[in-house]
């Protein structure tokens, strides 16, 4: 069998500069170390904030998409006089009704439903 000379197992003492090196890389290895432990609790403490929370009072509870959750959306939307809805699309809040005014023109009217308000009022050209 082949024998292992013993001064192959005994660490041998770097030179000045190669200990210099190996220390600043230990020193930067447990700075990088605390700023990312530091990092983390931060993370982490800002997710335990929010998930124990309490909802502000009086505040009702809303969806992502800004909808209600103890009561449905109500309210009356006024259309122009003799405007015929074609179809109708929903995006977040606002409500988009296509269709025919009385004049024959084709229109799209938007209307937030938060507000009740008339957001755009557009004639389509070139029917």
């Amino acid at each position: 069998m082949t024998q292992i000379e013993p001064d192959d197992q005994e660490d041998k003492p770097l030179d000045p500069a190669m200990e210099s090196v190996r220390r600043k890389m230990v020193r930067l290895q447990i700075v990088s170390g605390a700023i990312m432990f530091v990092s983390l609790m931060a993370v982490f403490g800002a997710v335990v904030y929010k998930v124990t929370r309490p909802a502000p009072a009086g505040a009702p509870a809303v969806t992502s998409n800004g909808v209600p959750t103890d009561s449905p959306v109500s309210g009356t939307v006024s259309l122009p006089a003799g405007f015929a809805v074609q179809s109708t699309s929903l995006s977040g809040s606002q409500i988009l009704f296509y269709g025919q005014g009385s004049d024959g023109k084709h229109r799209a009217i938007v209307v937030d439903t938060r507000t009740g308000h008339t957001v755009a009022d557009i004639a389509i050209a070139g029917n």
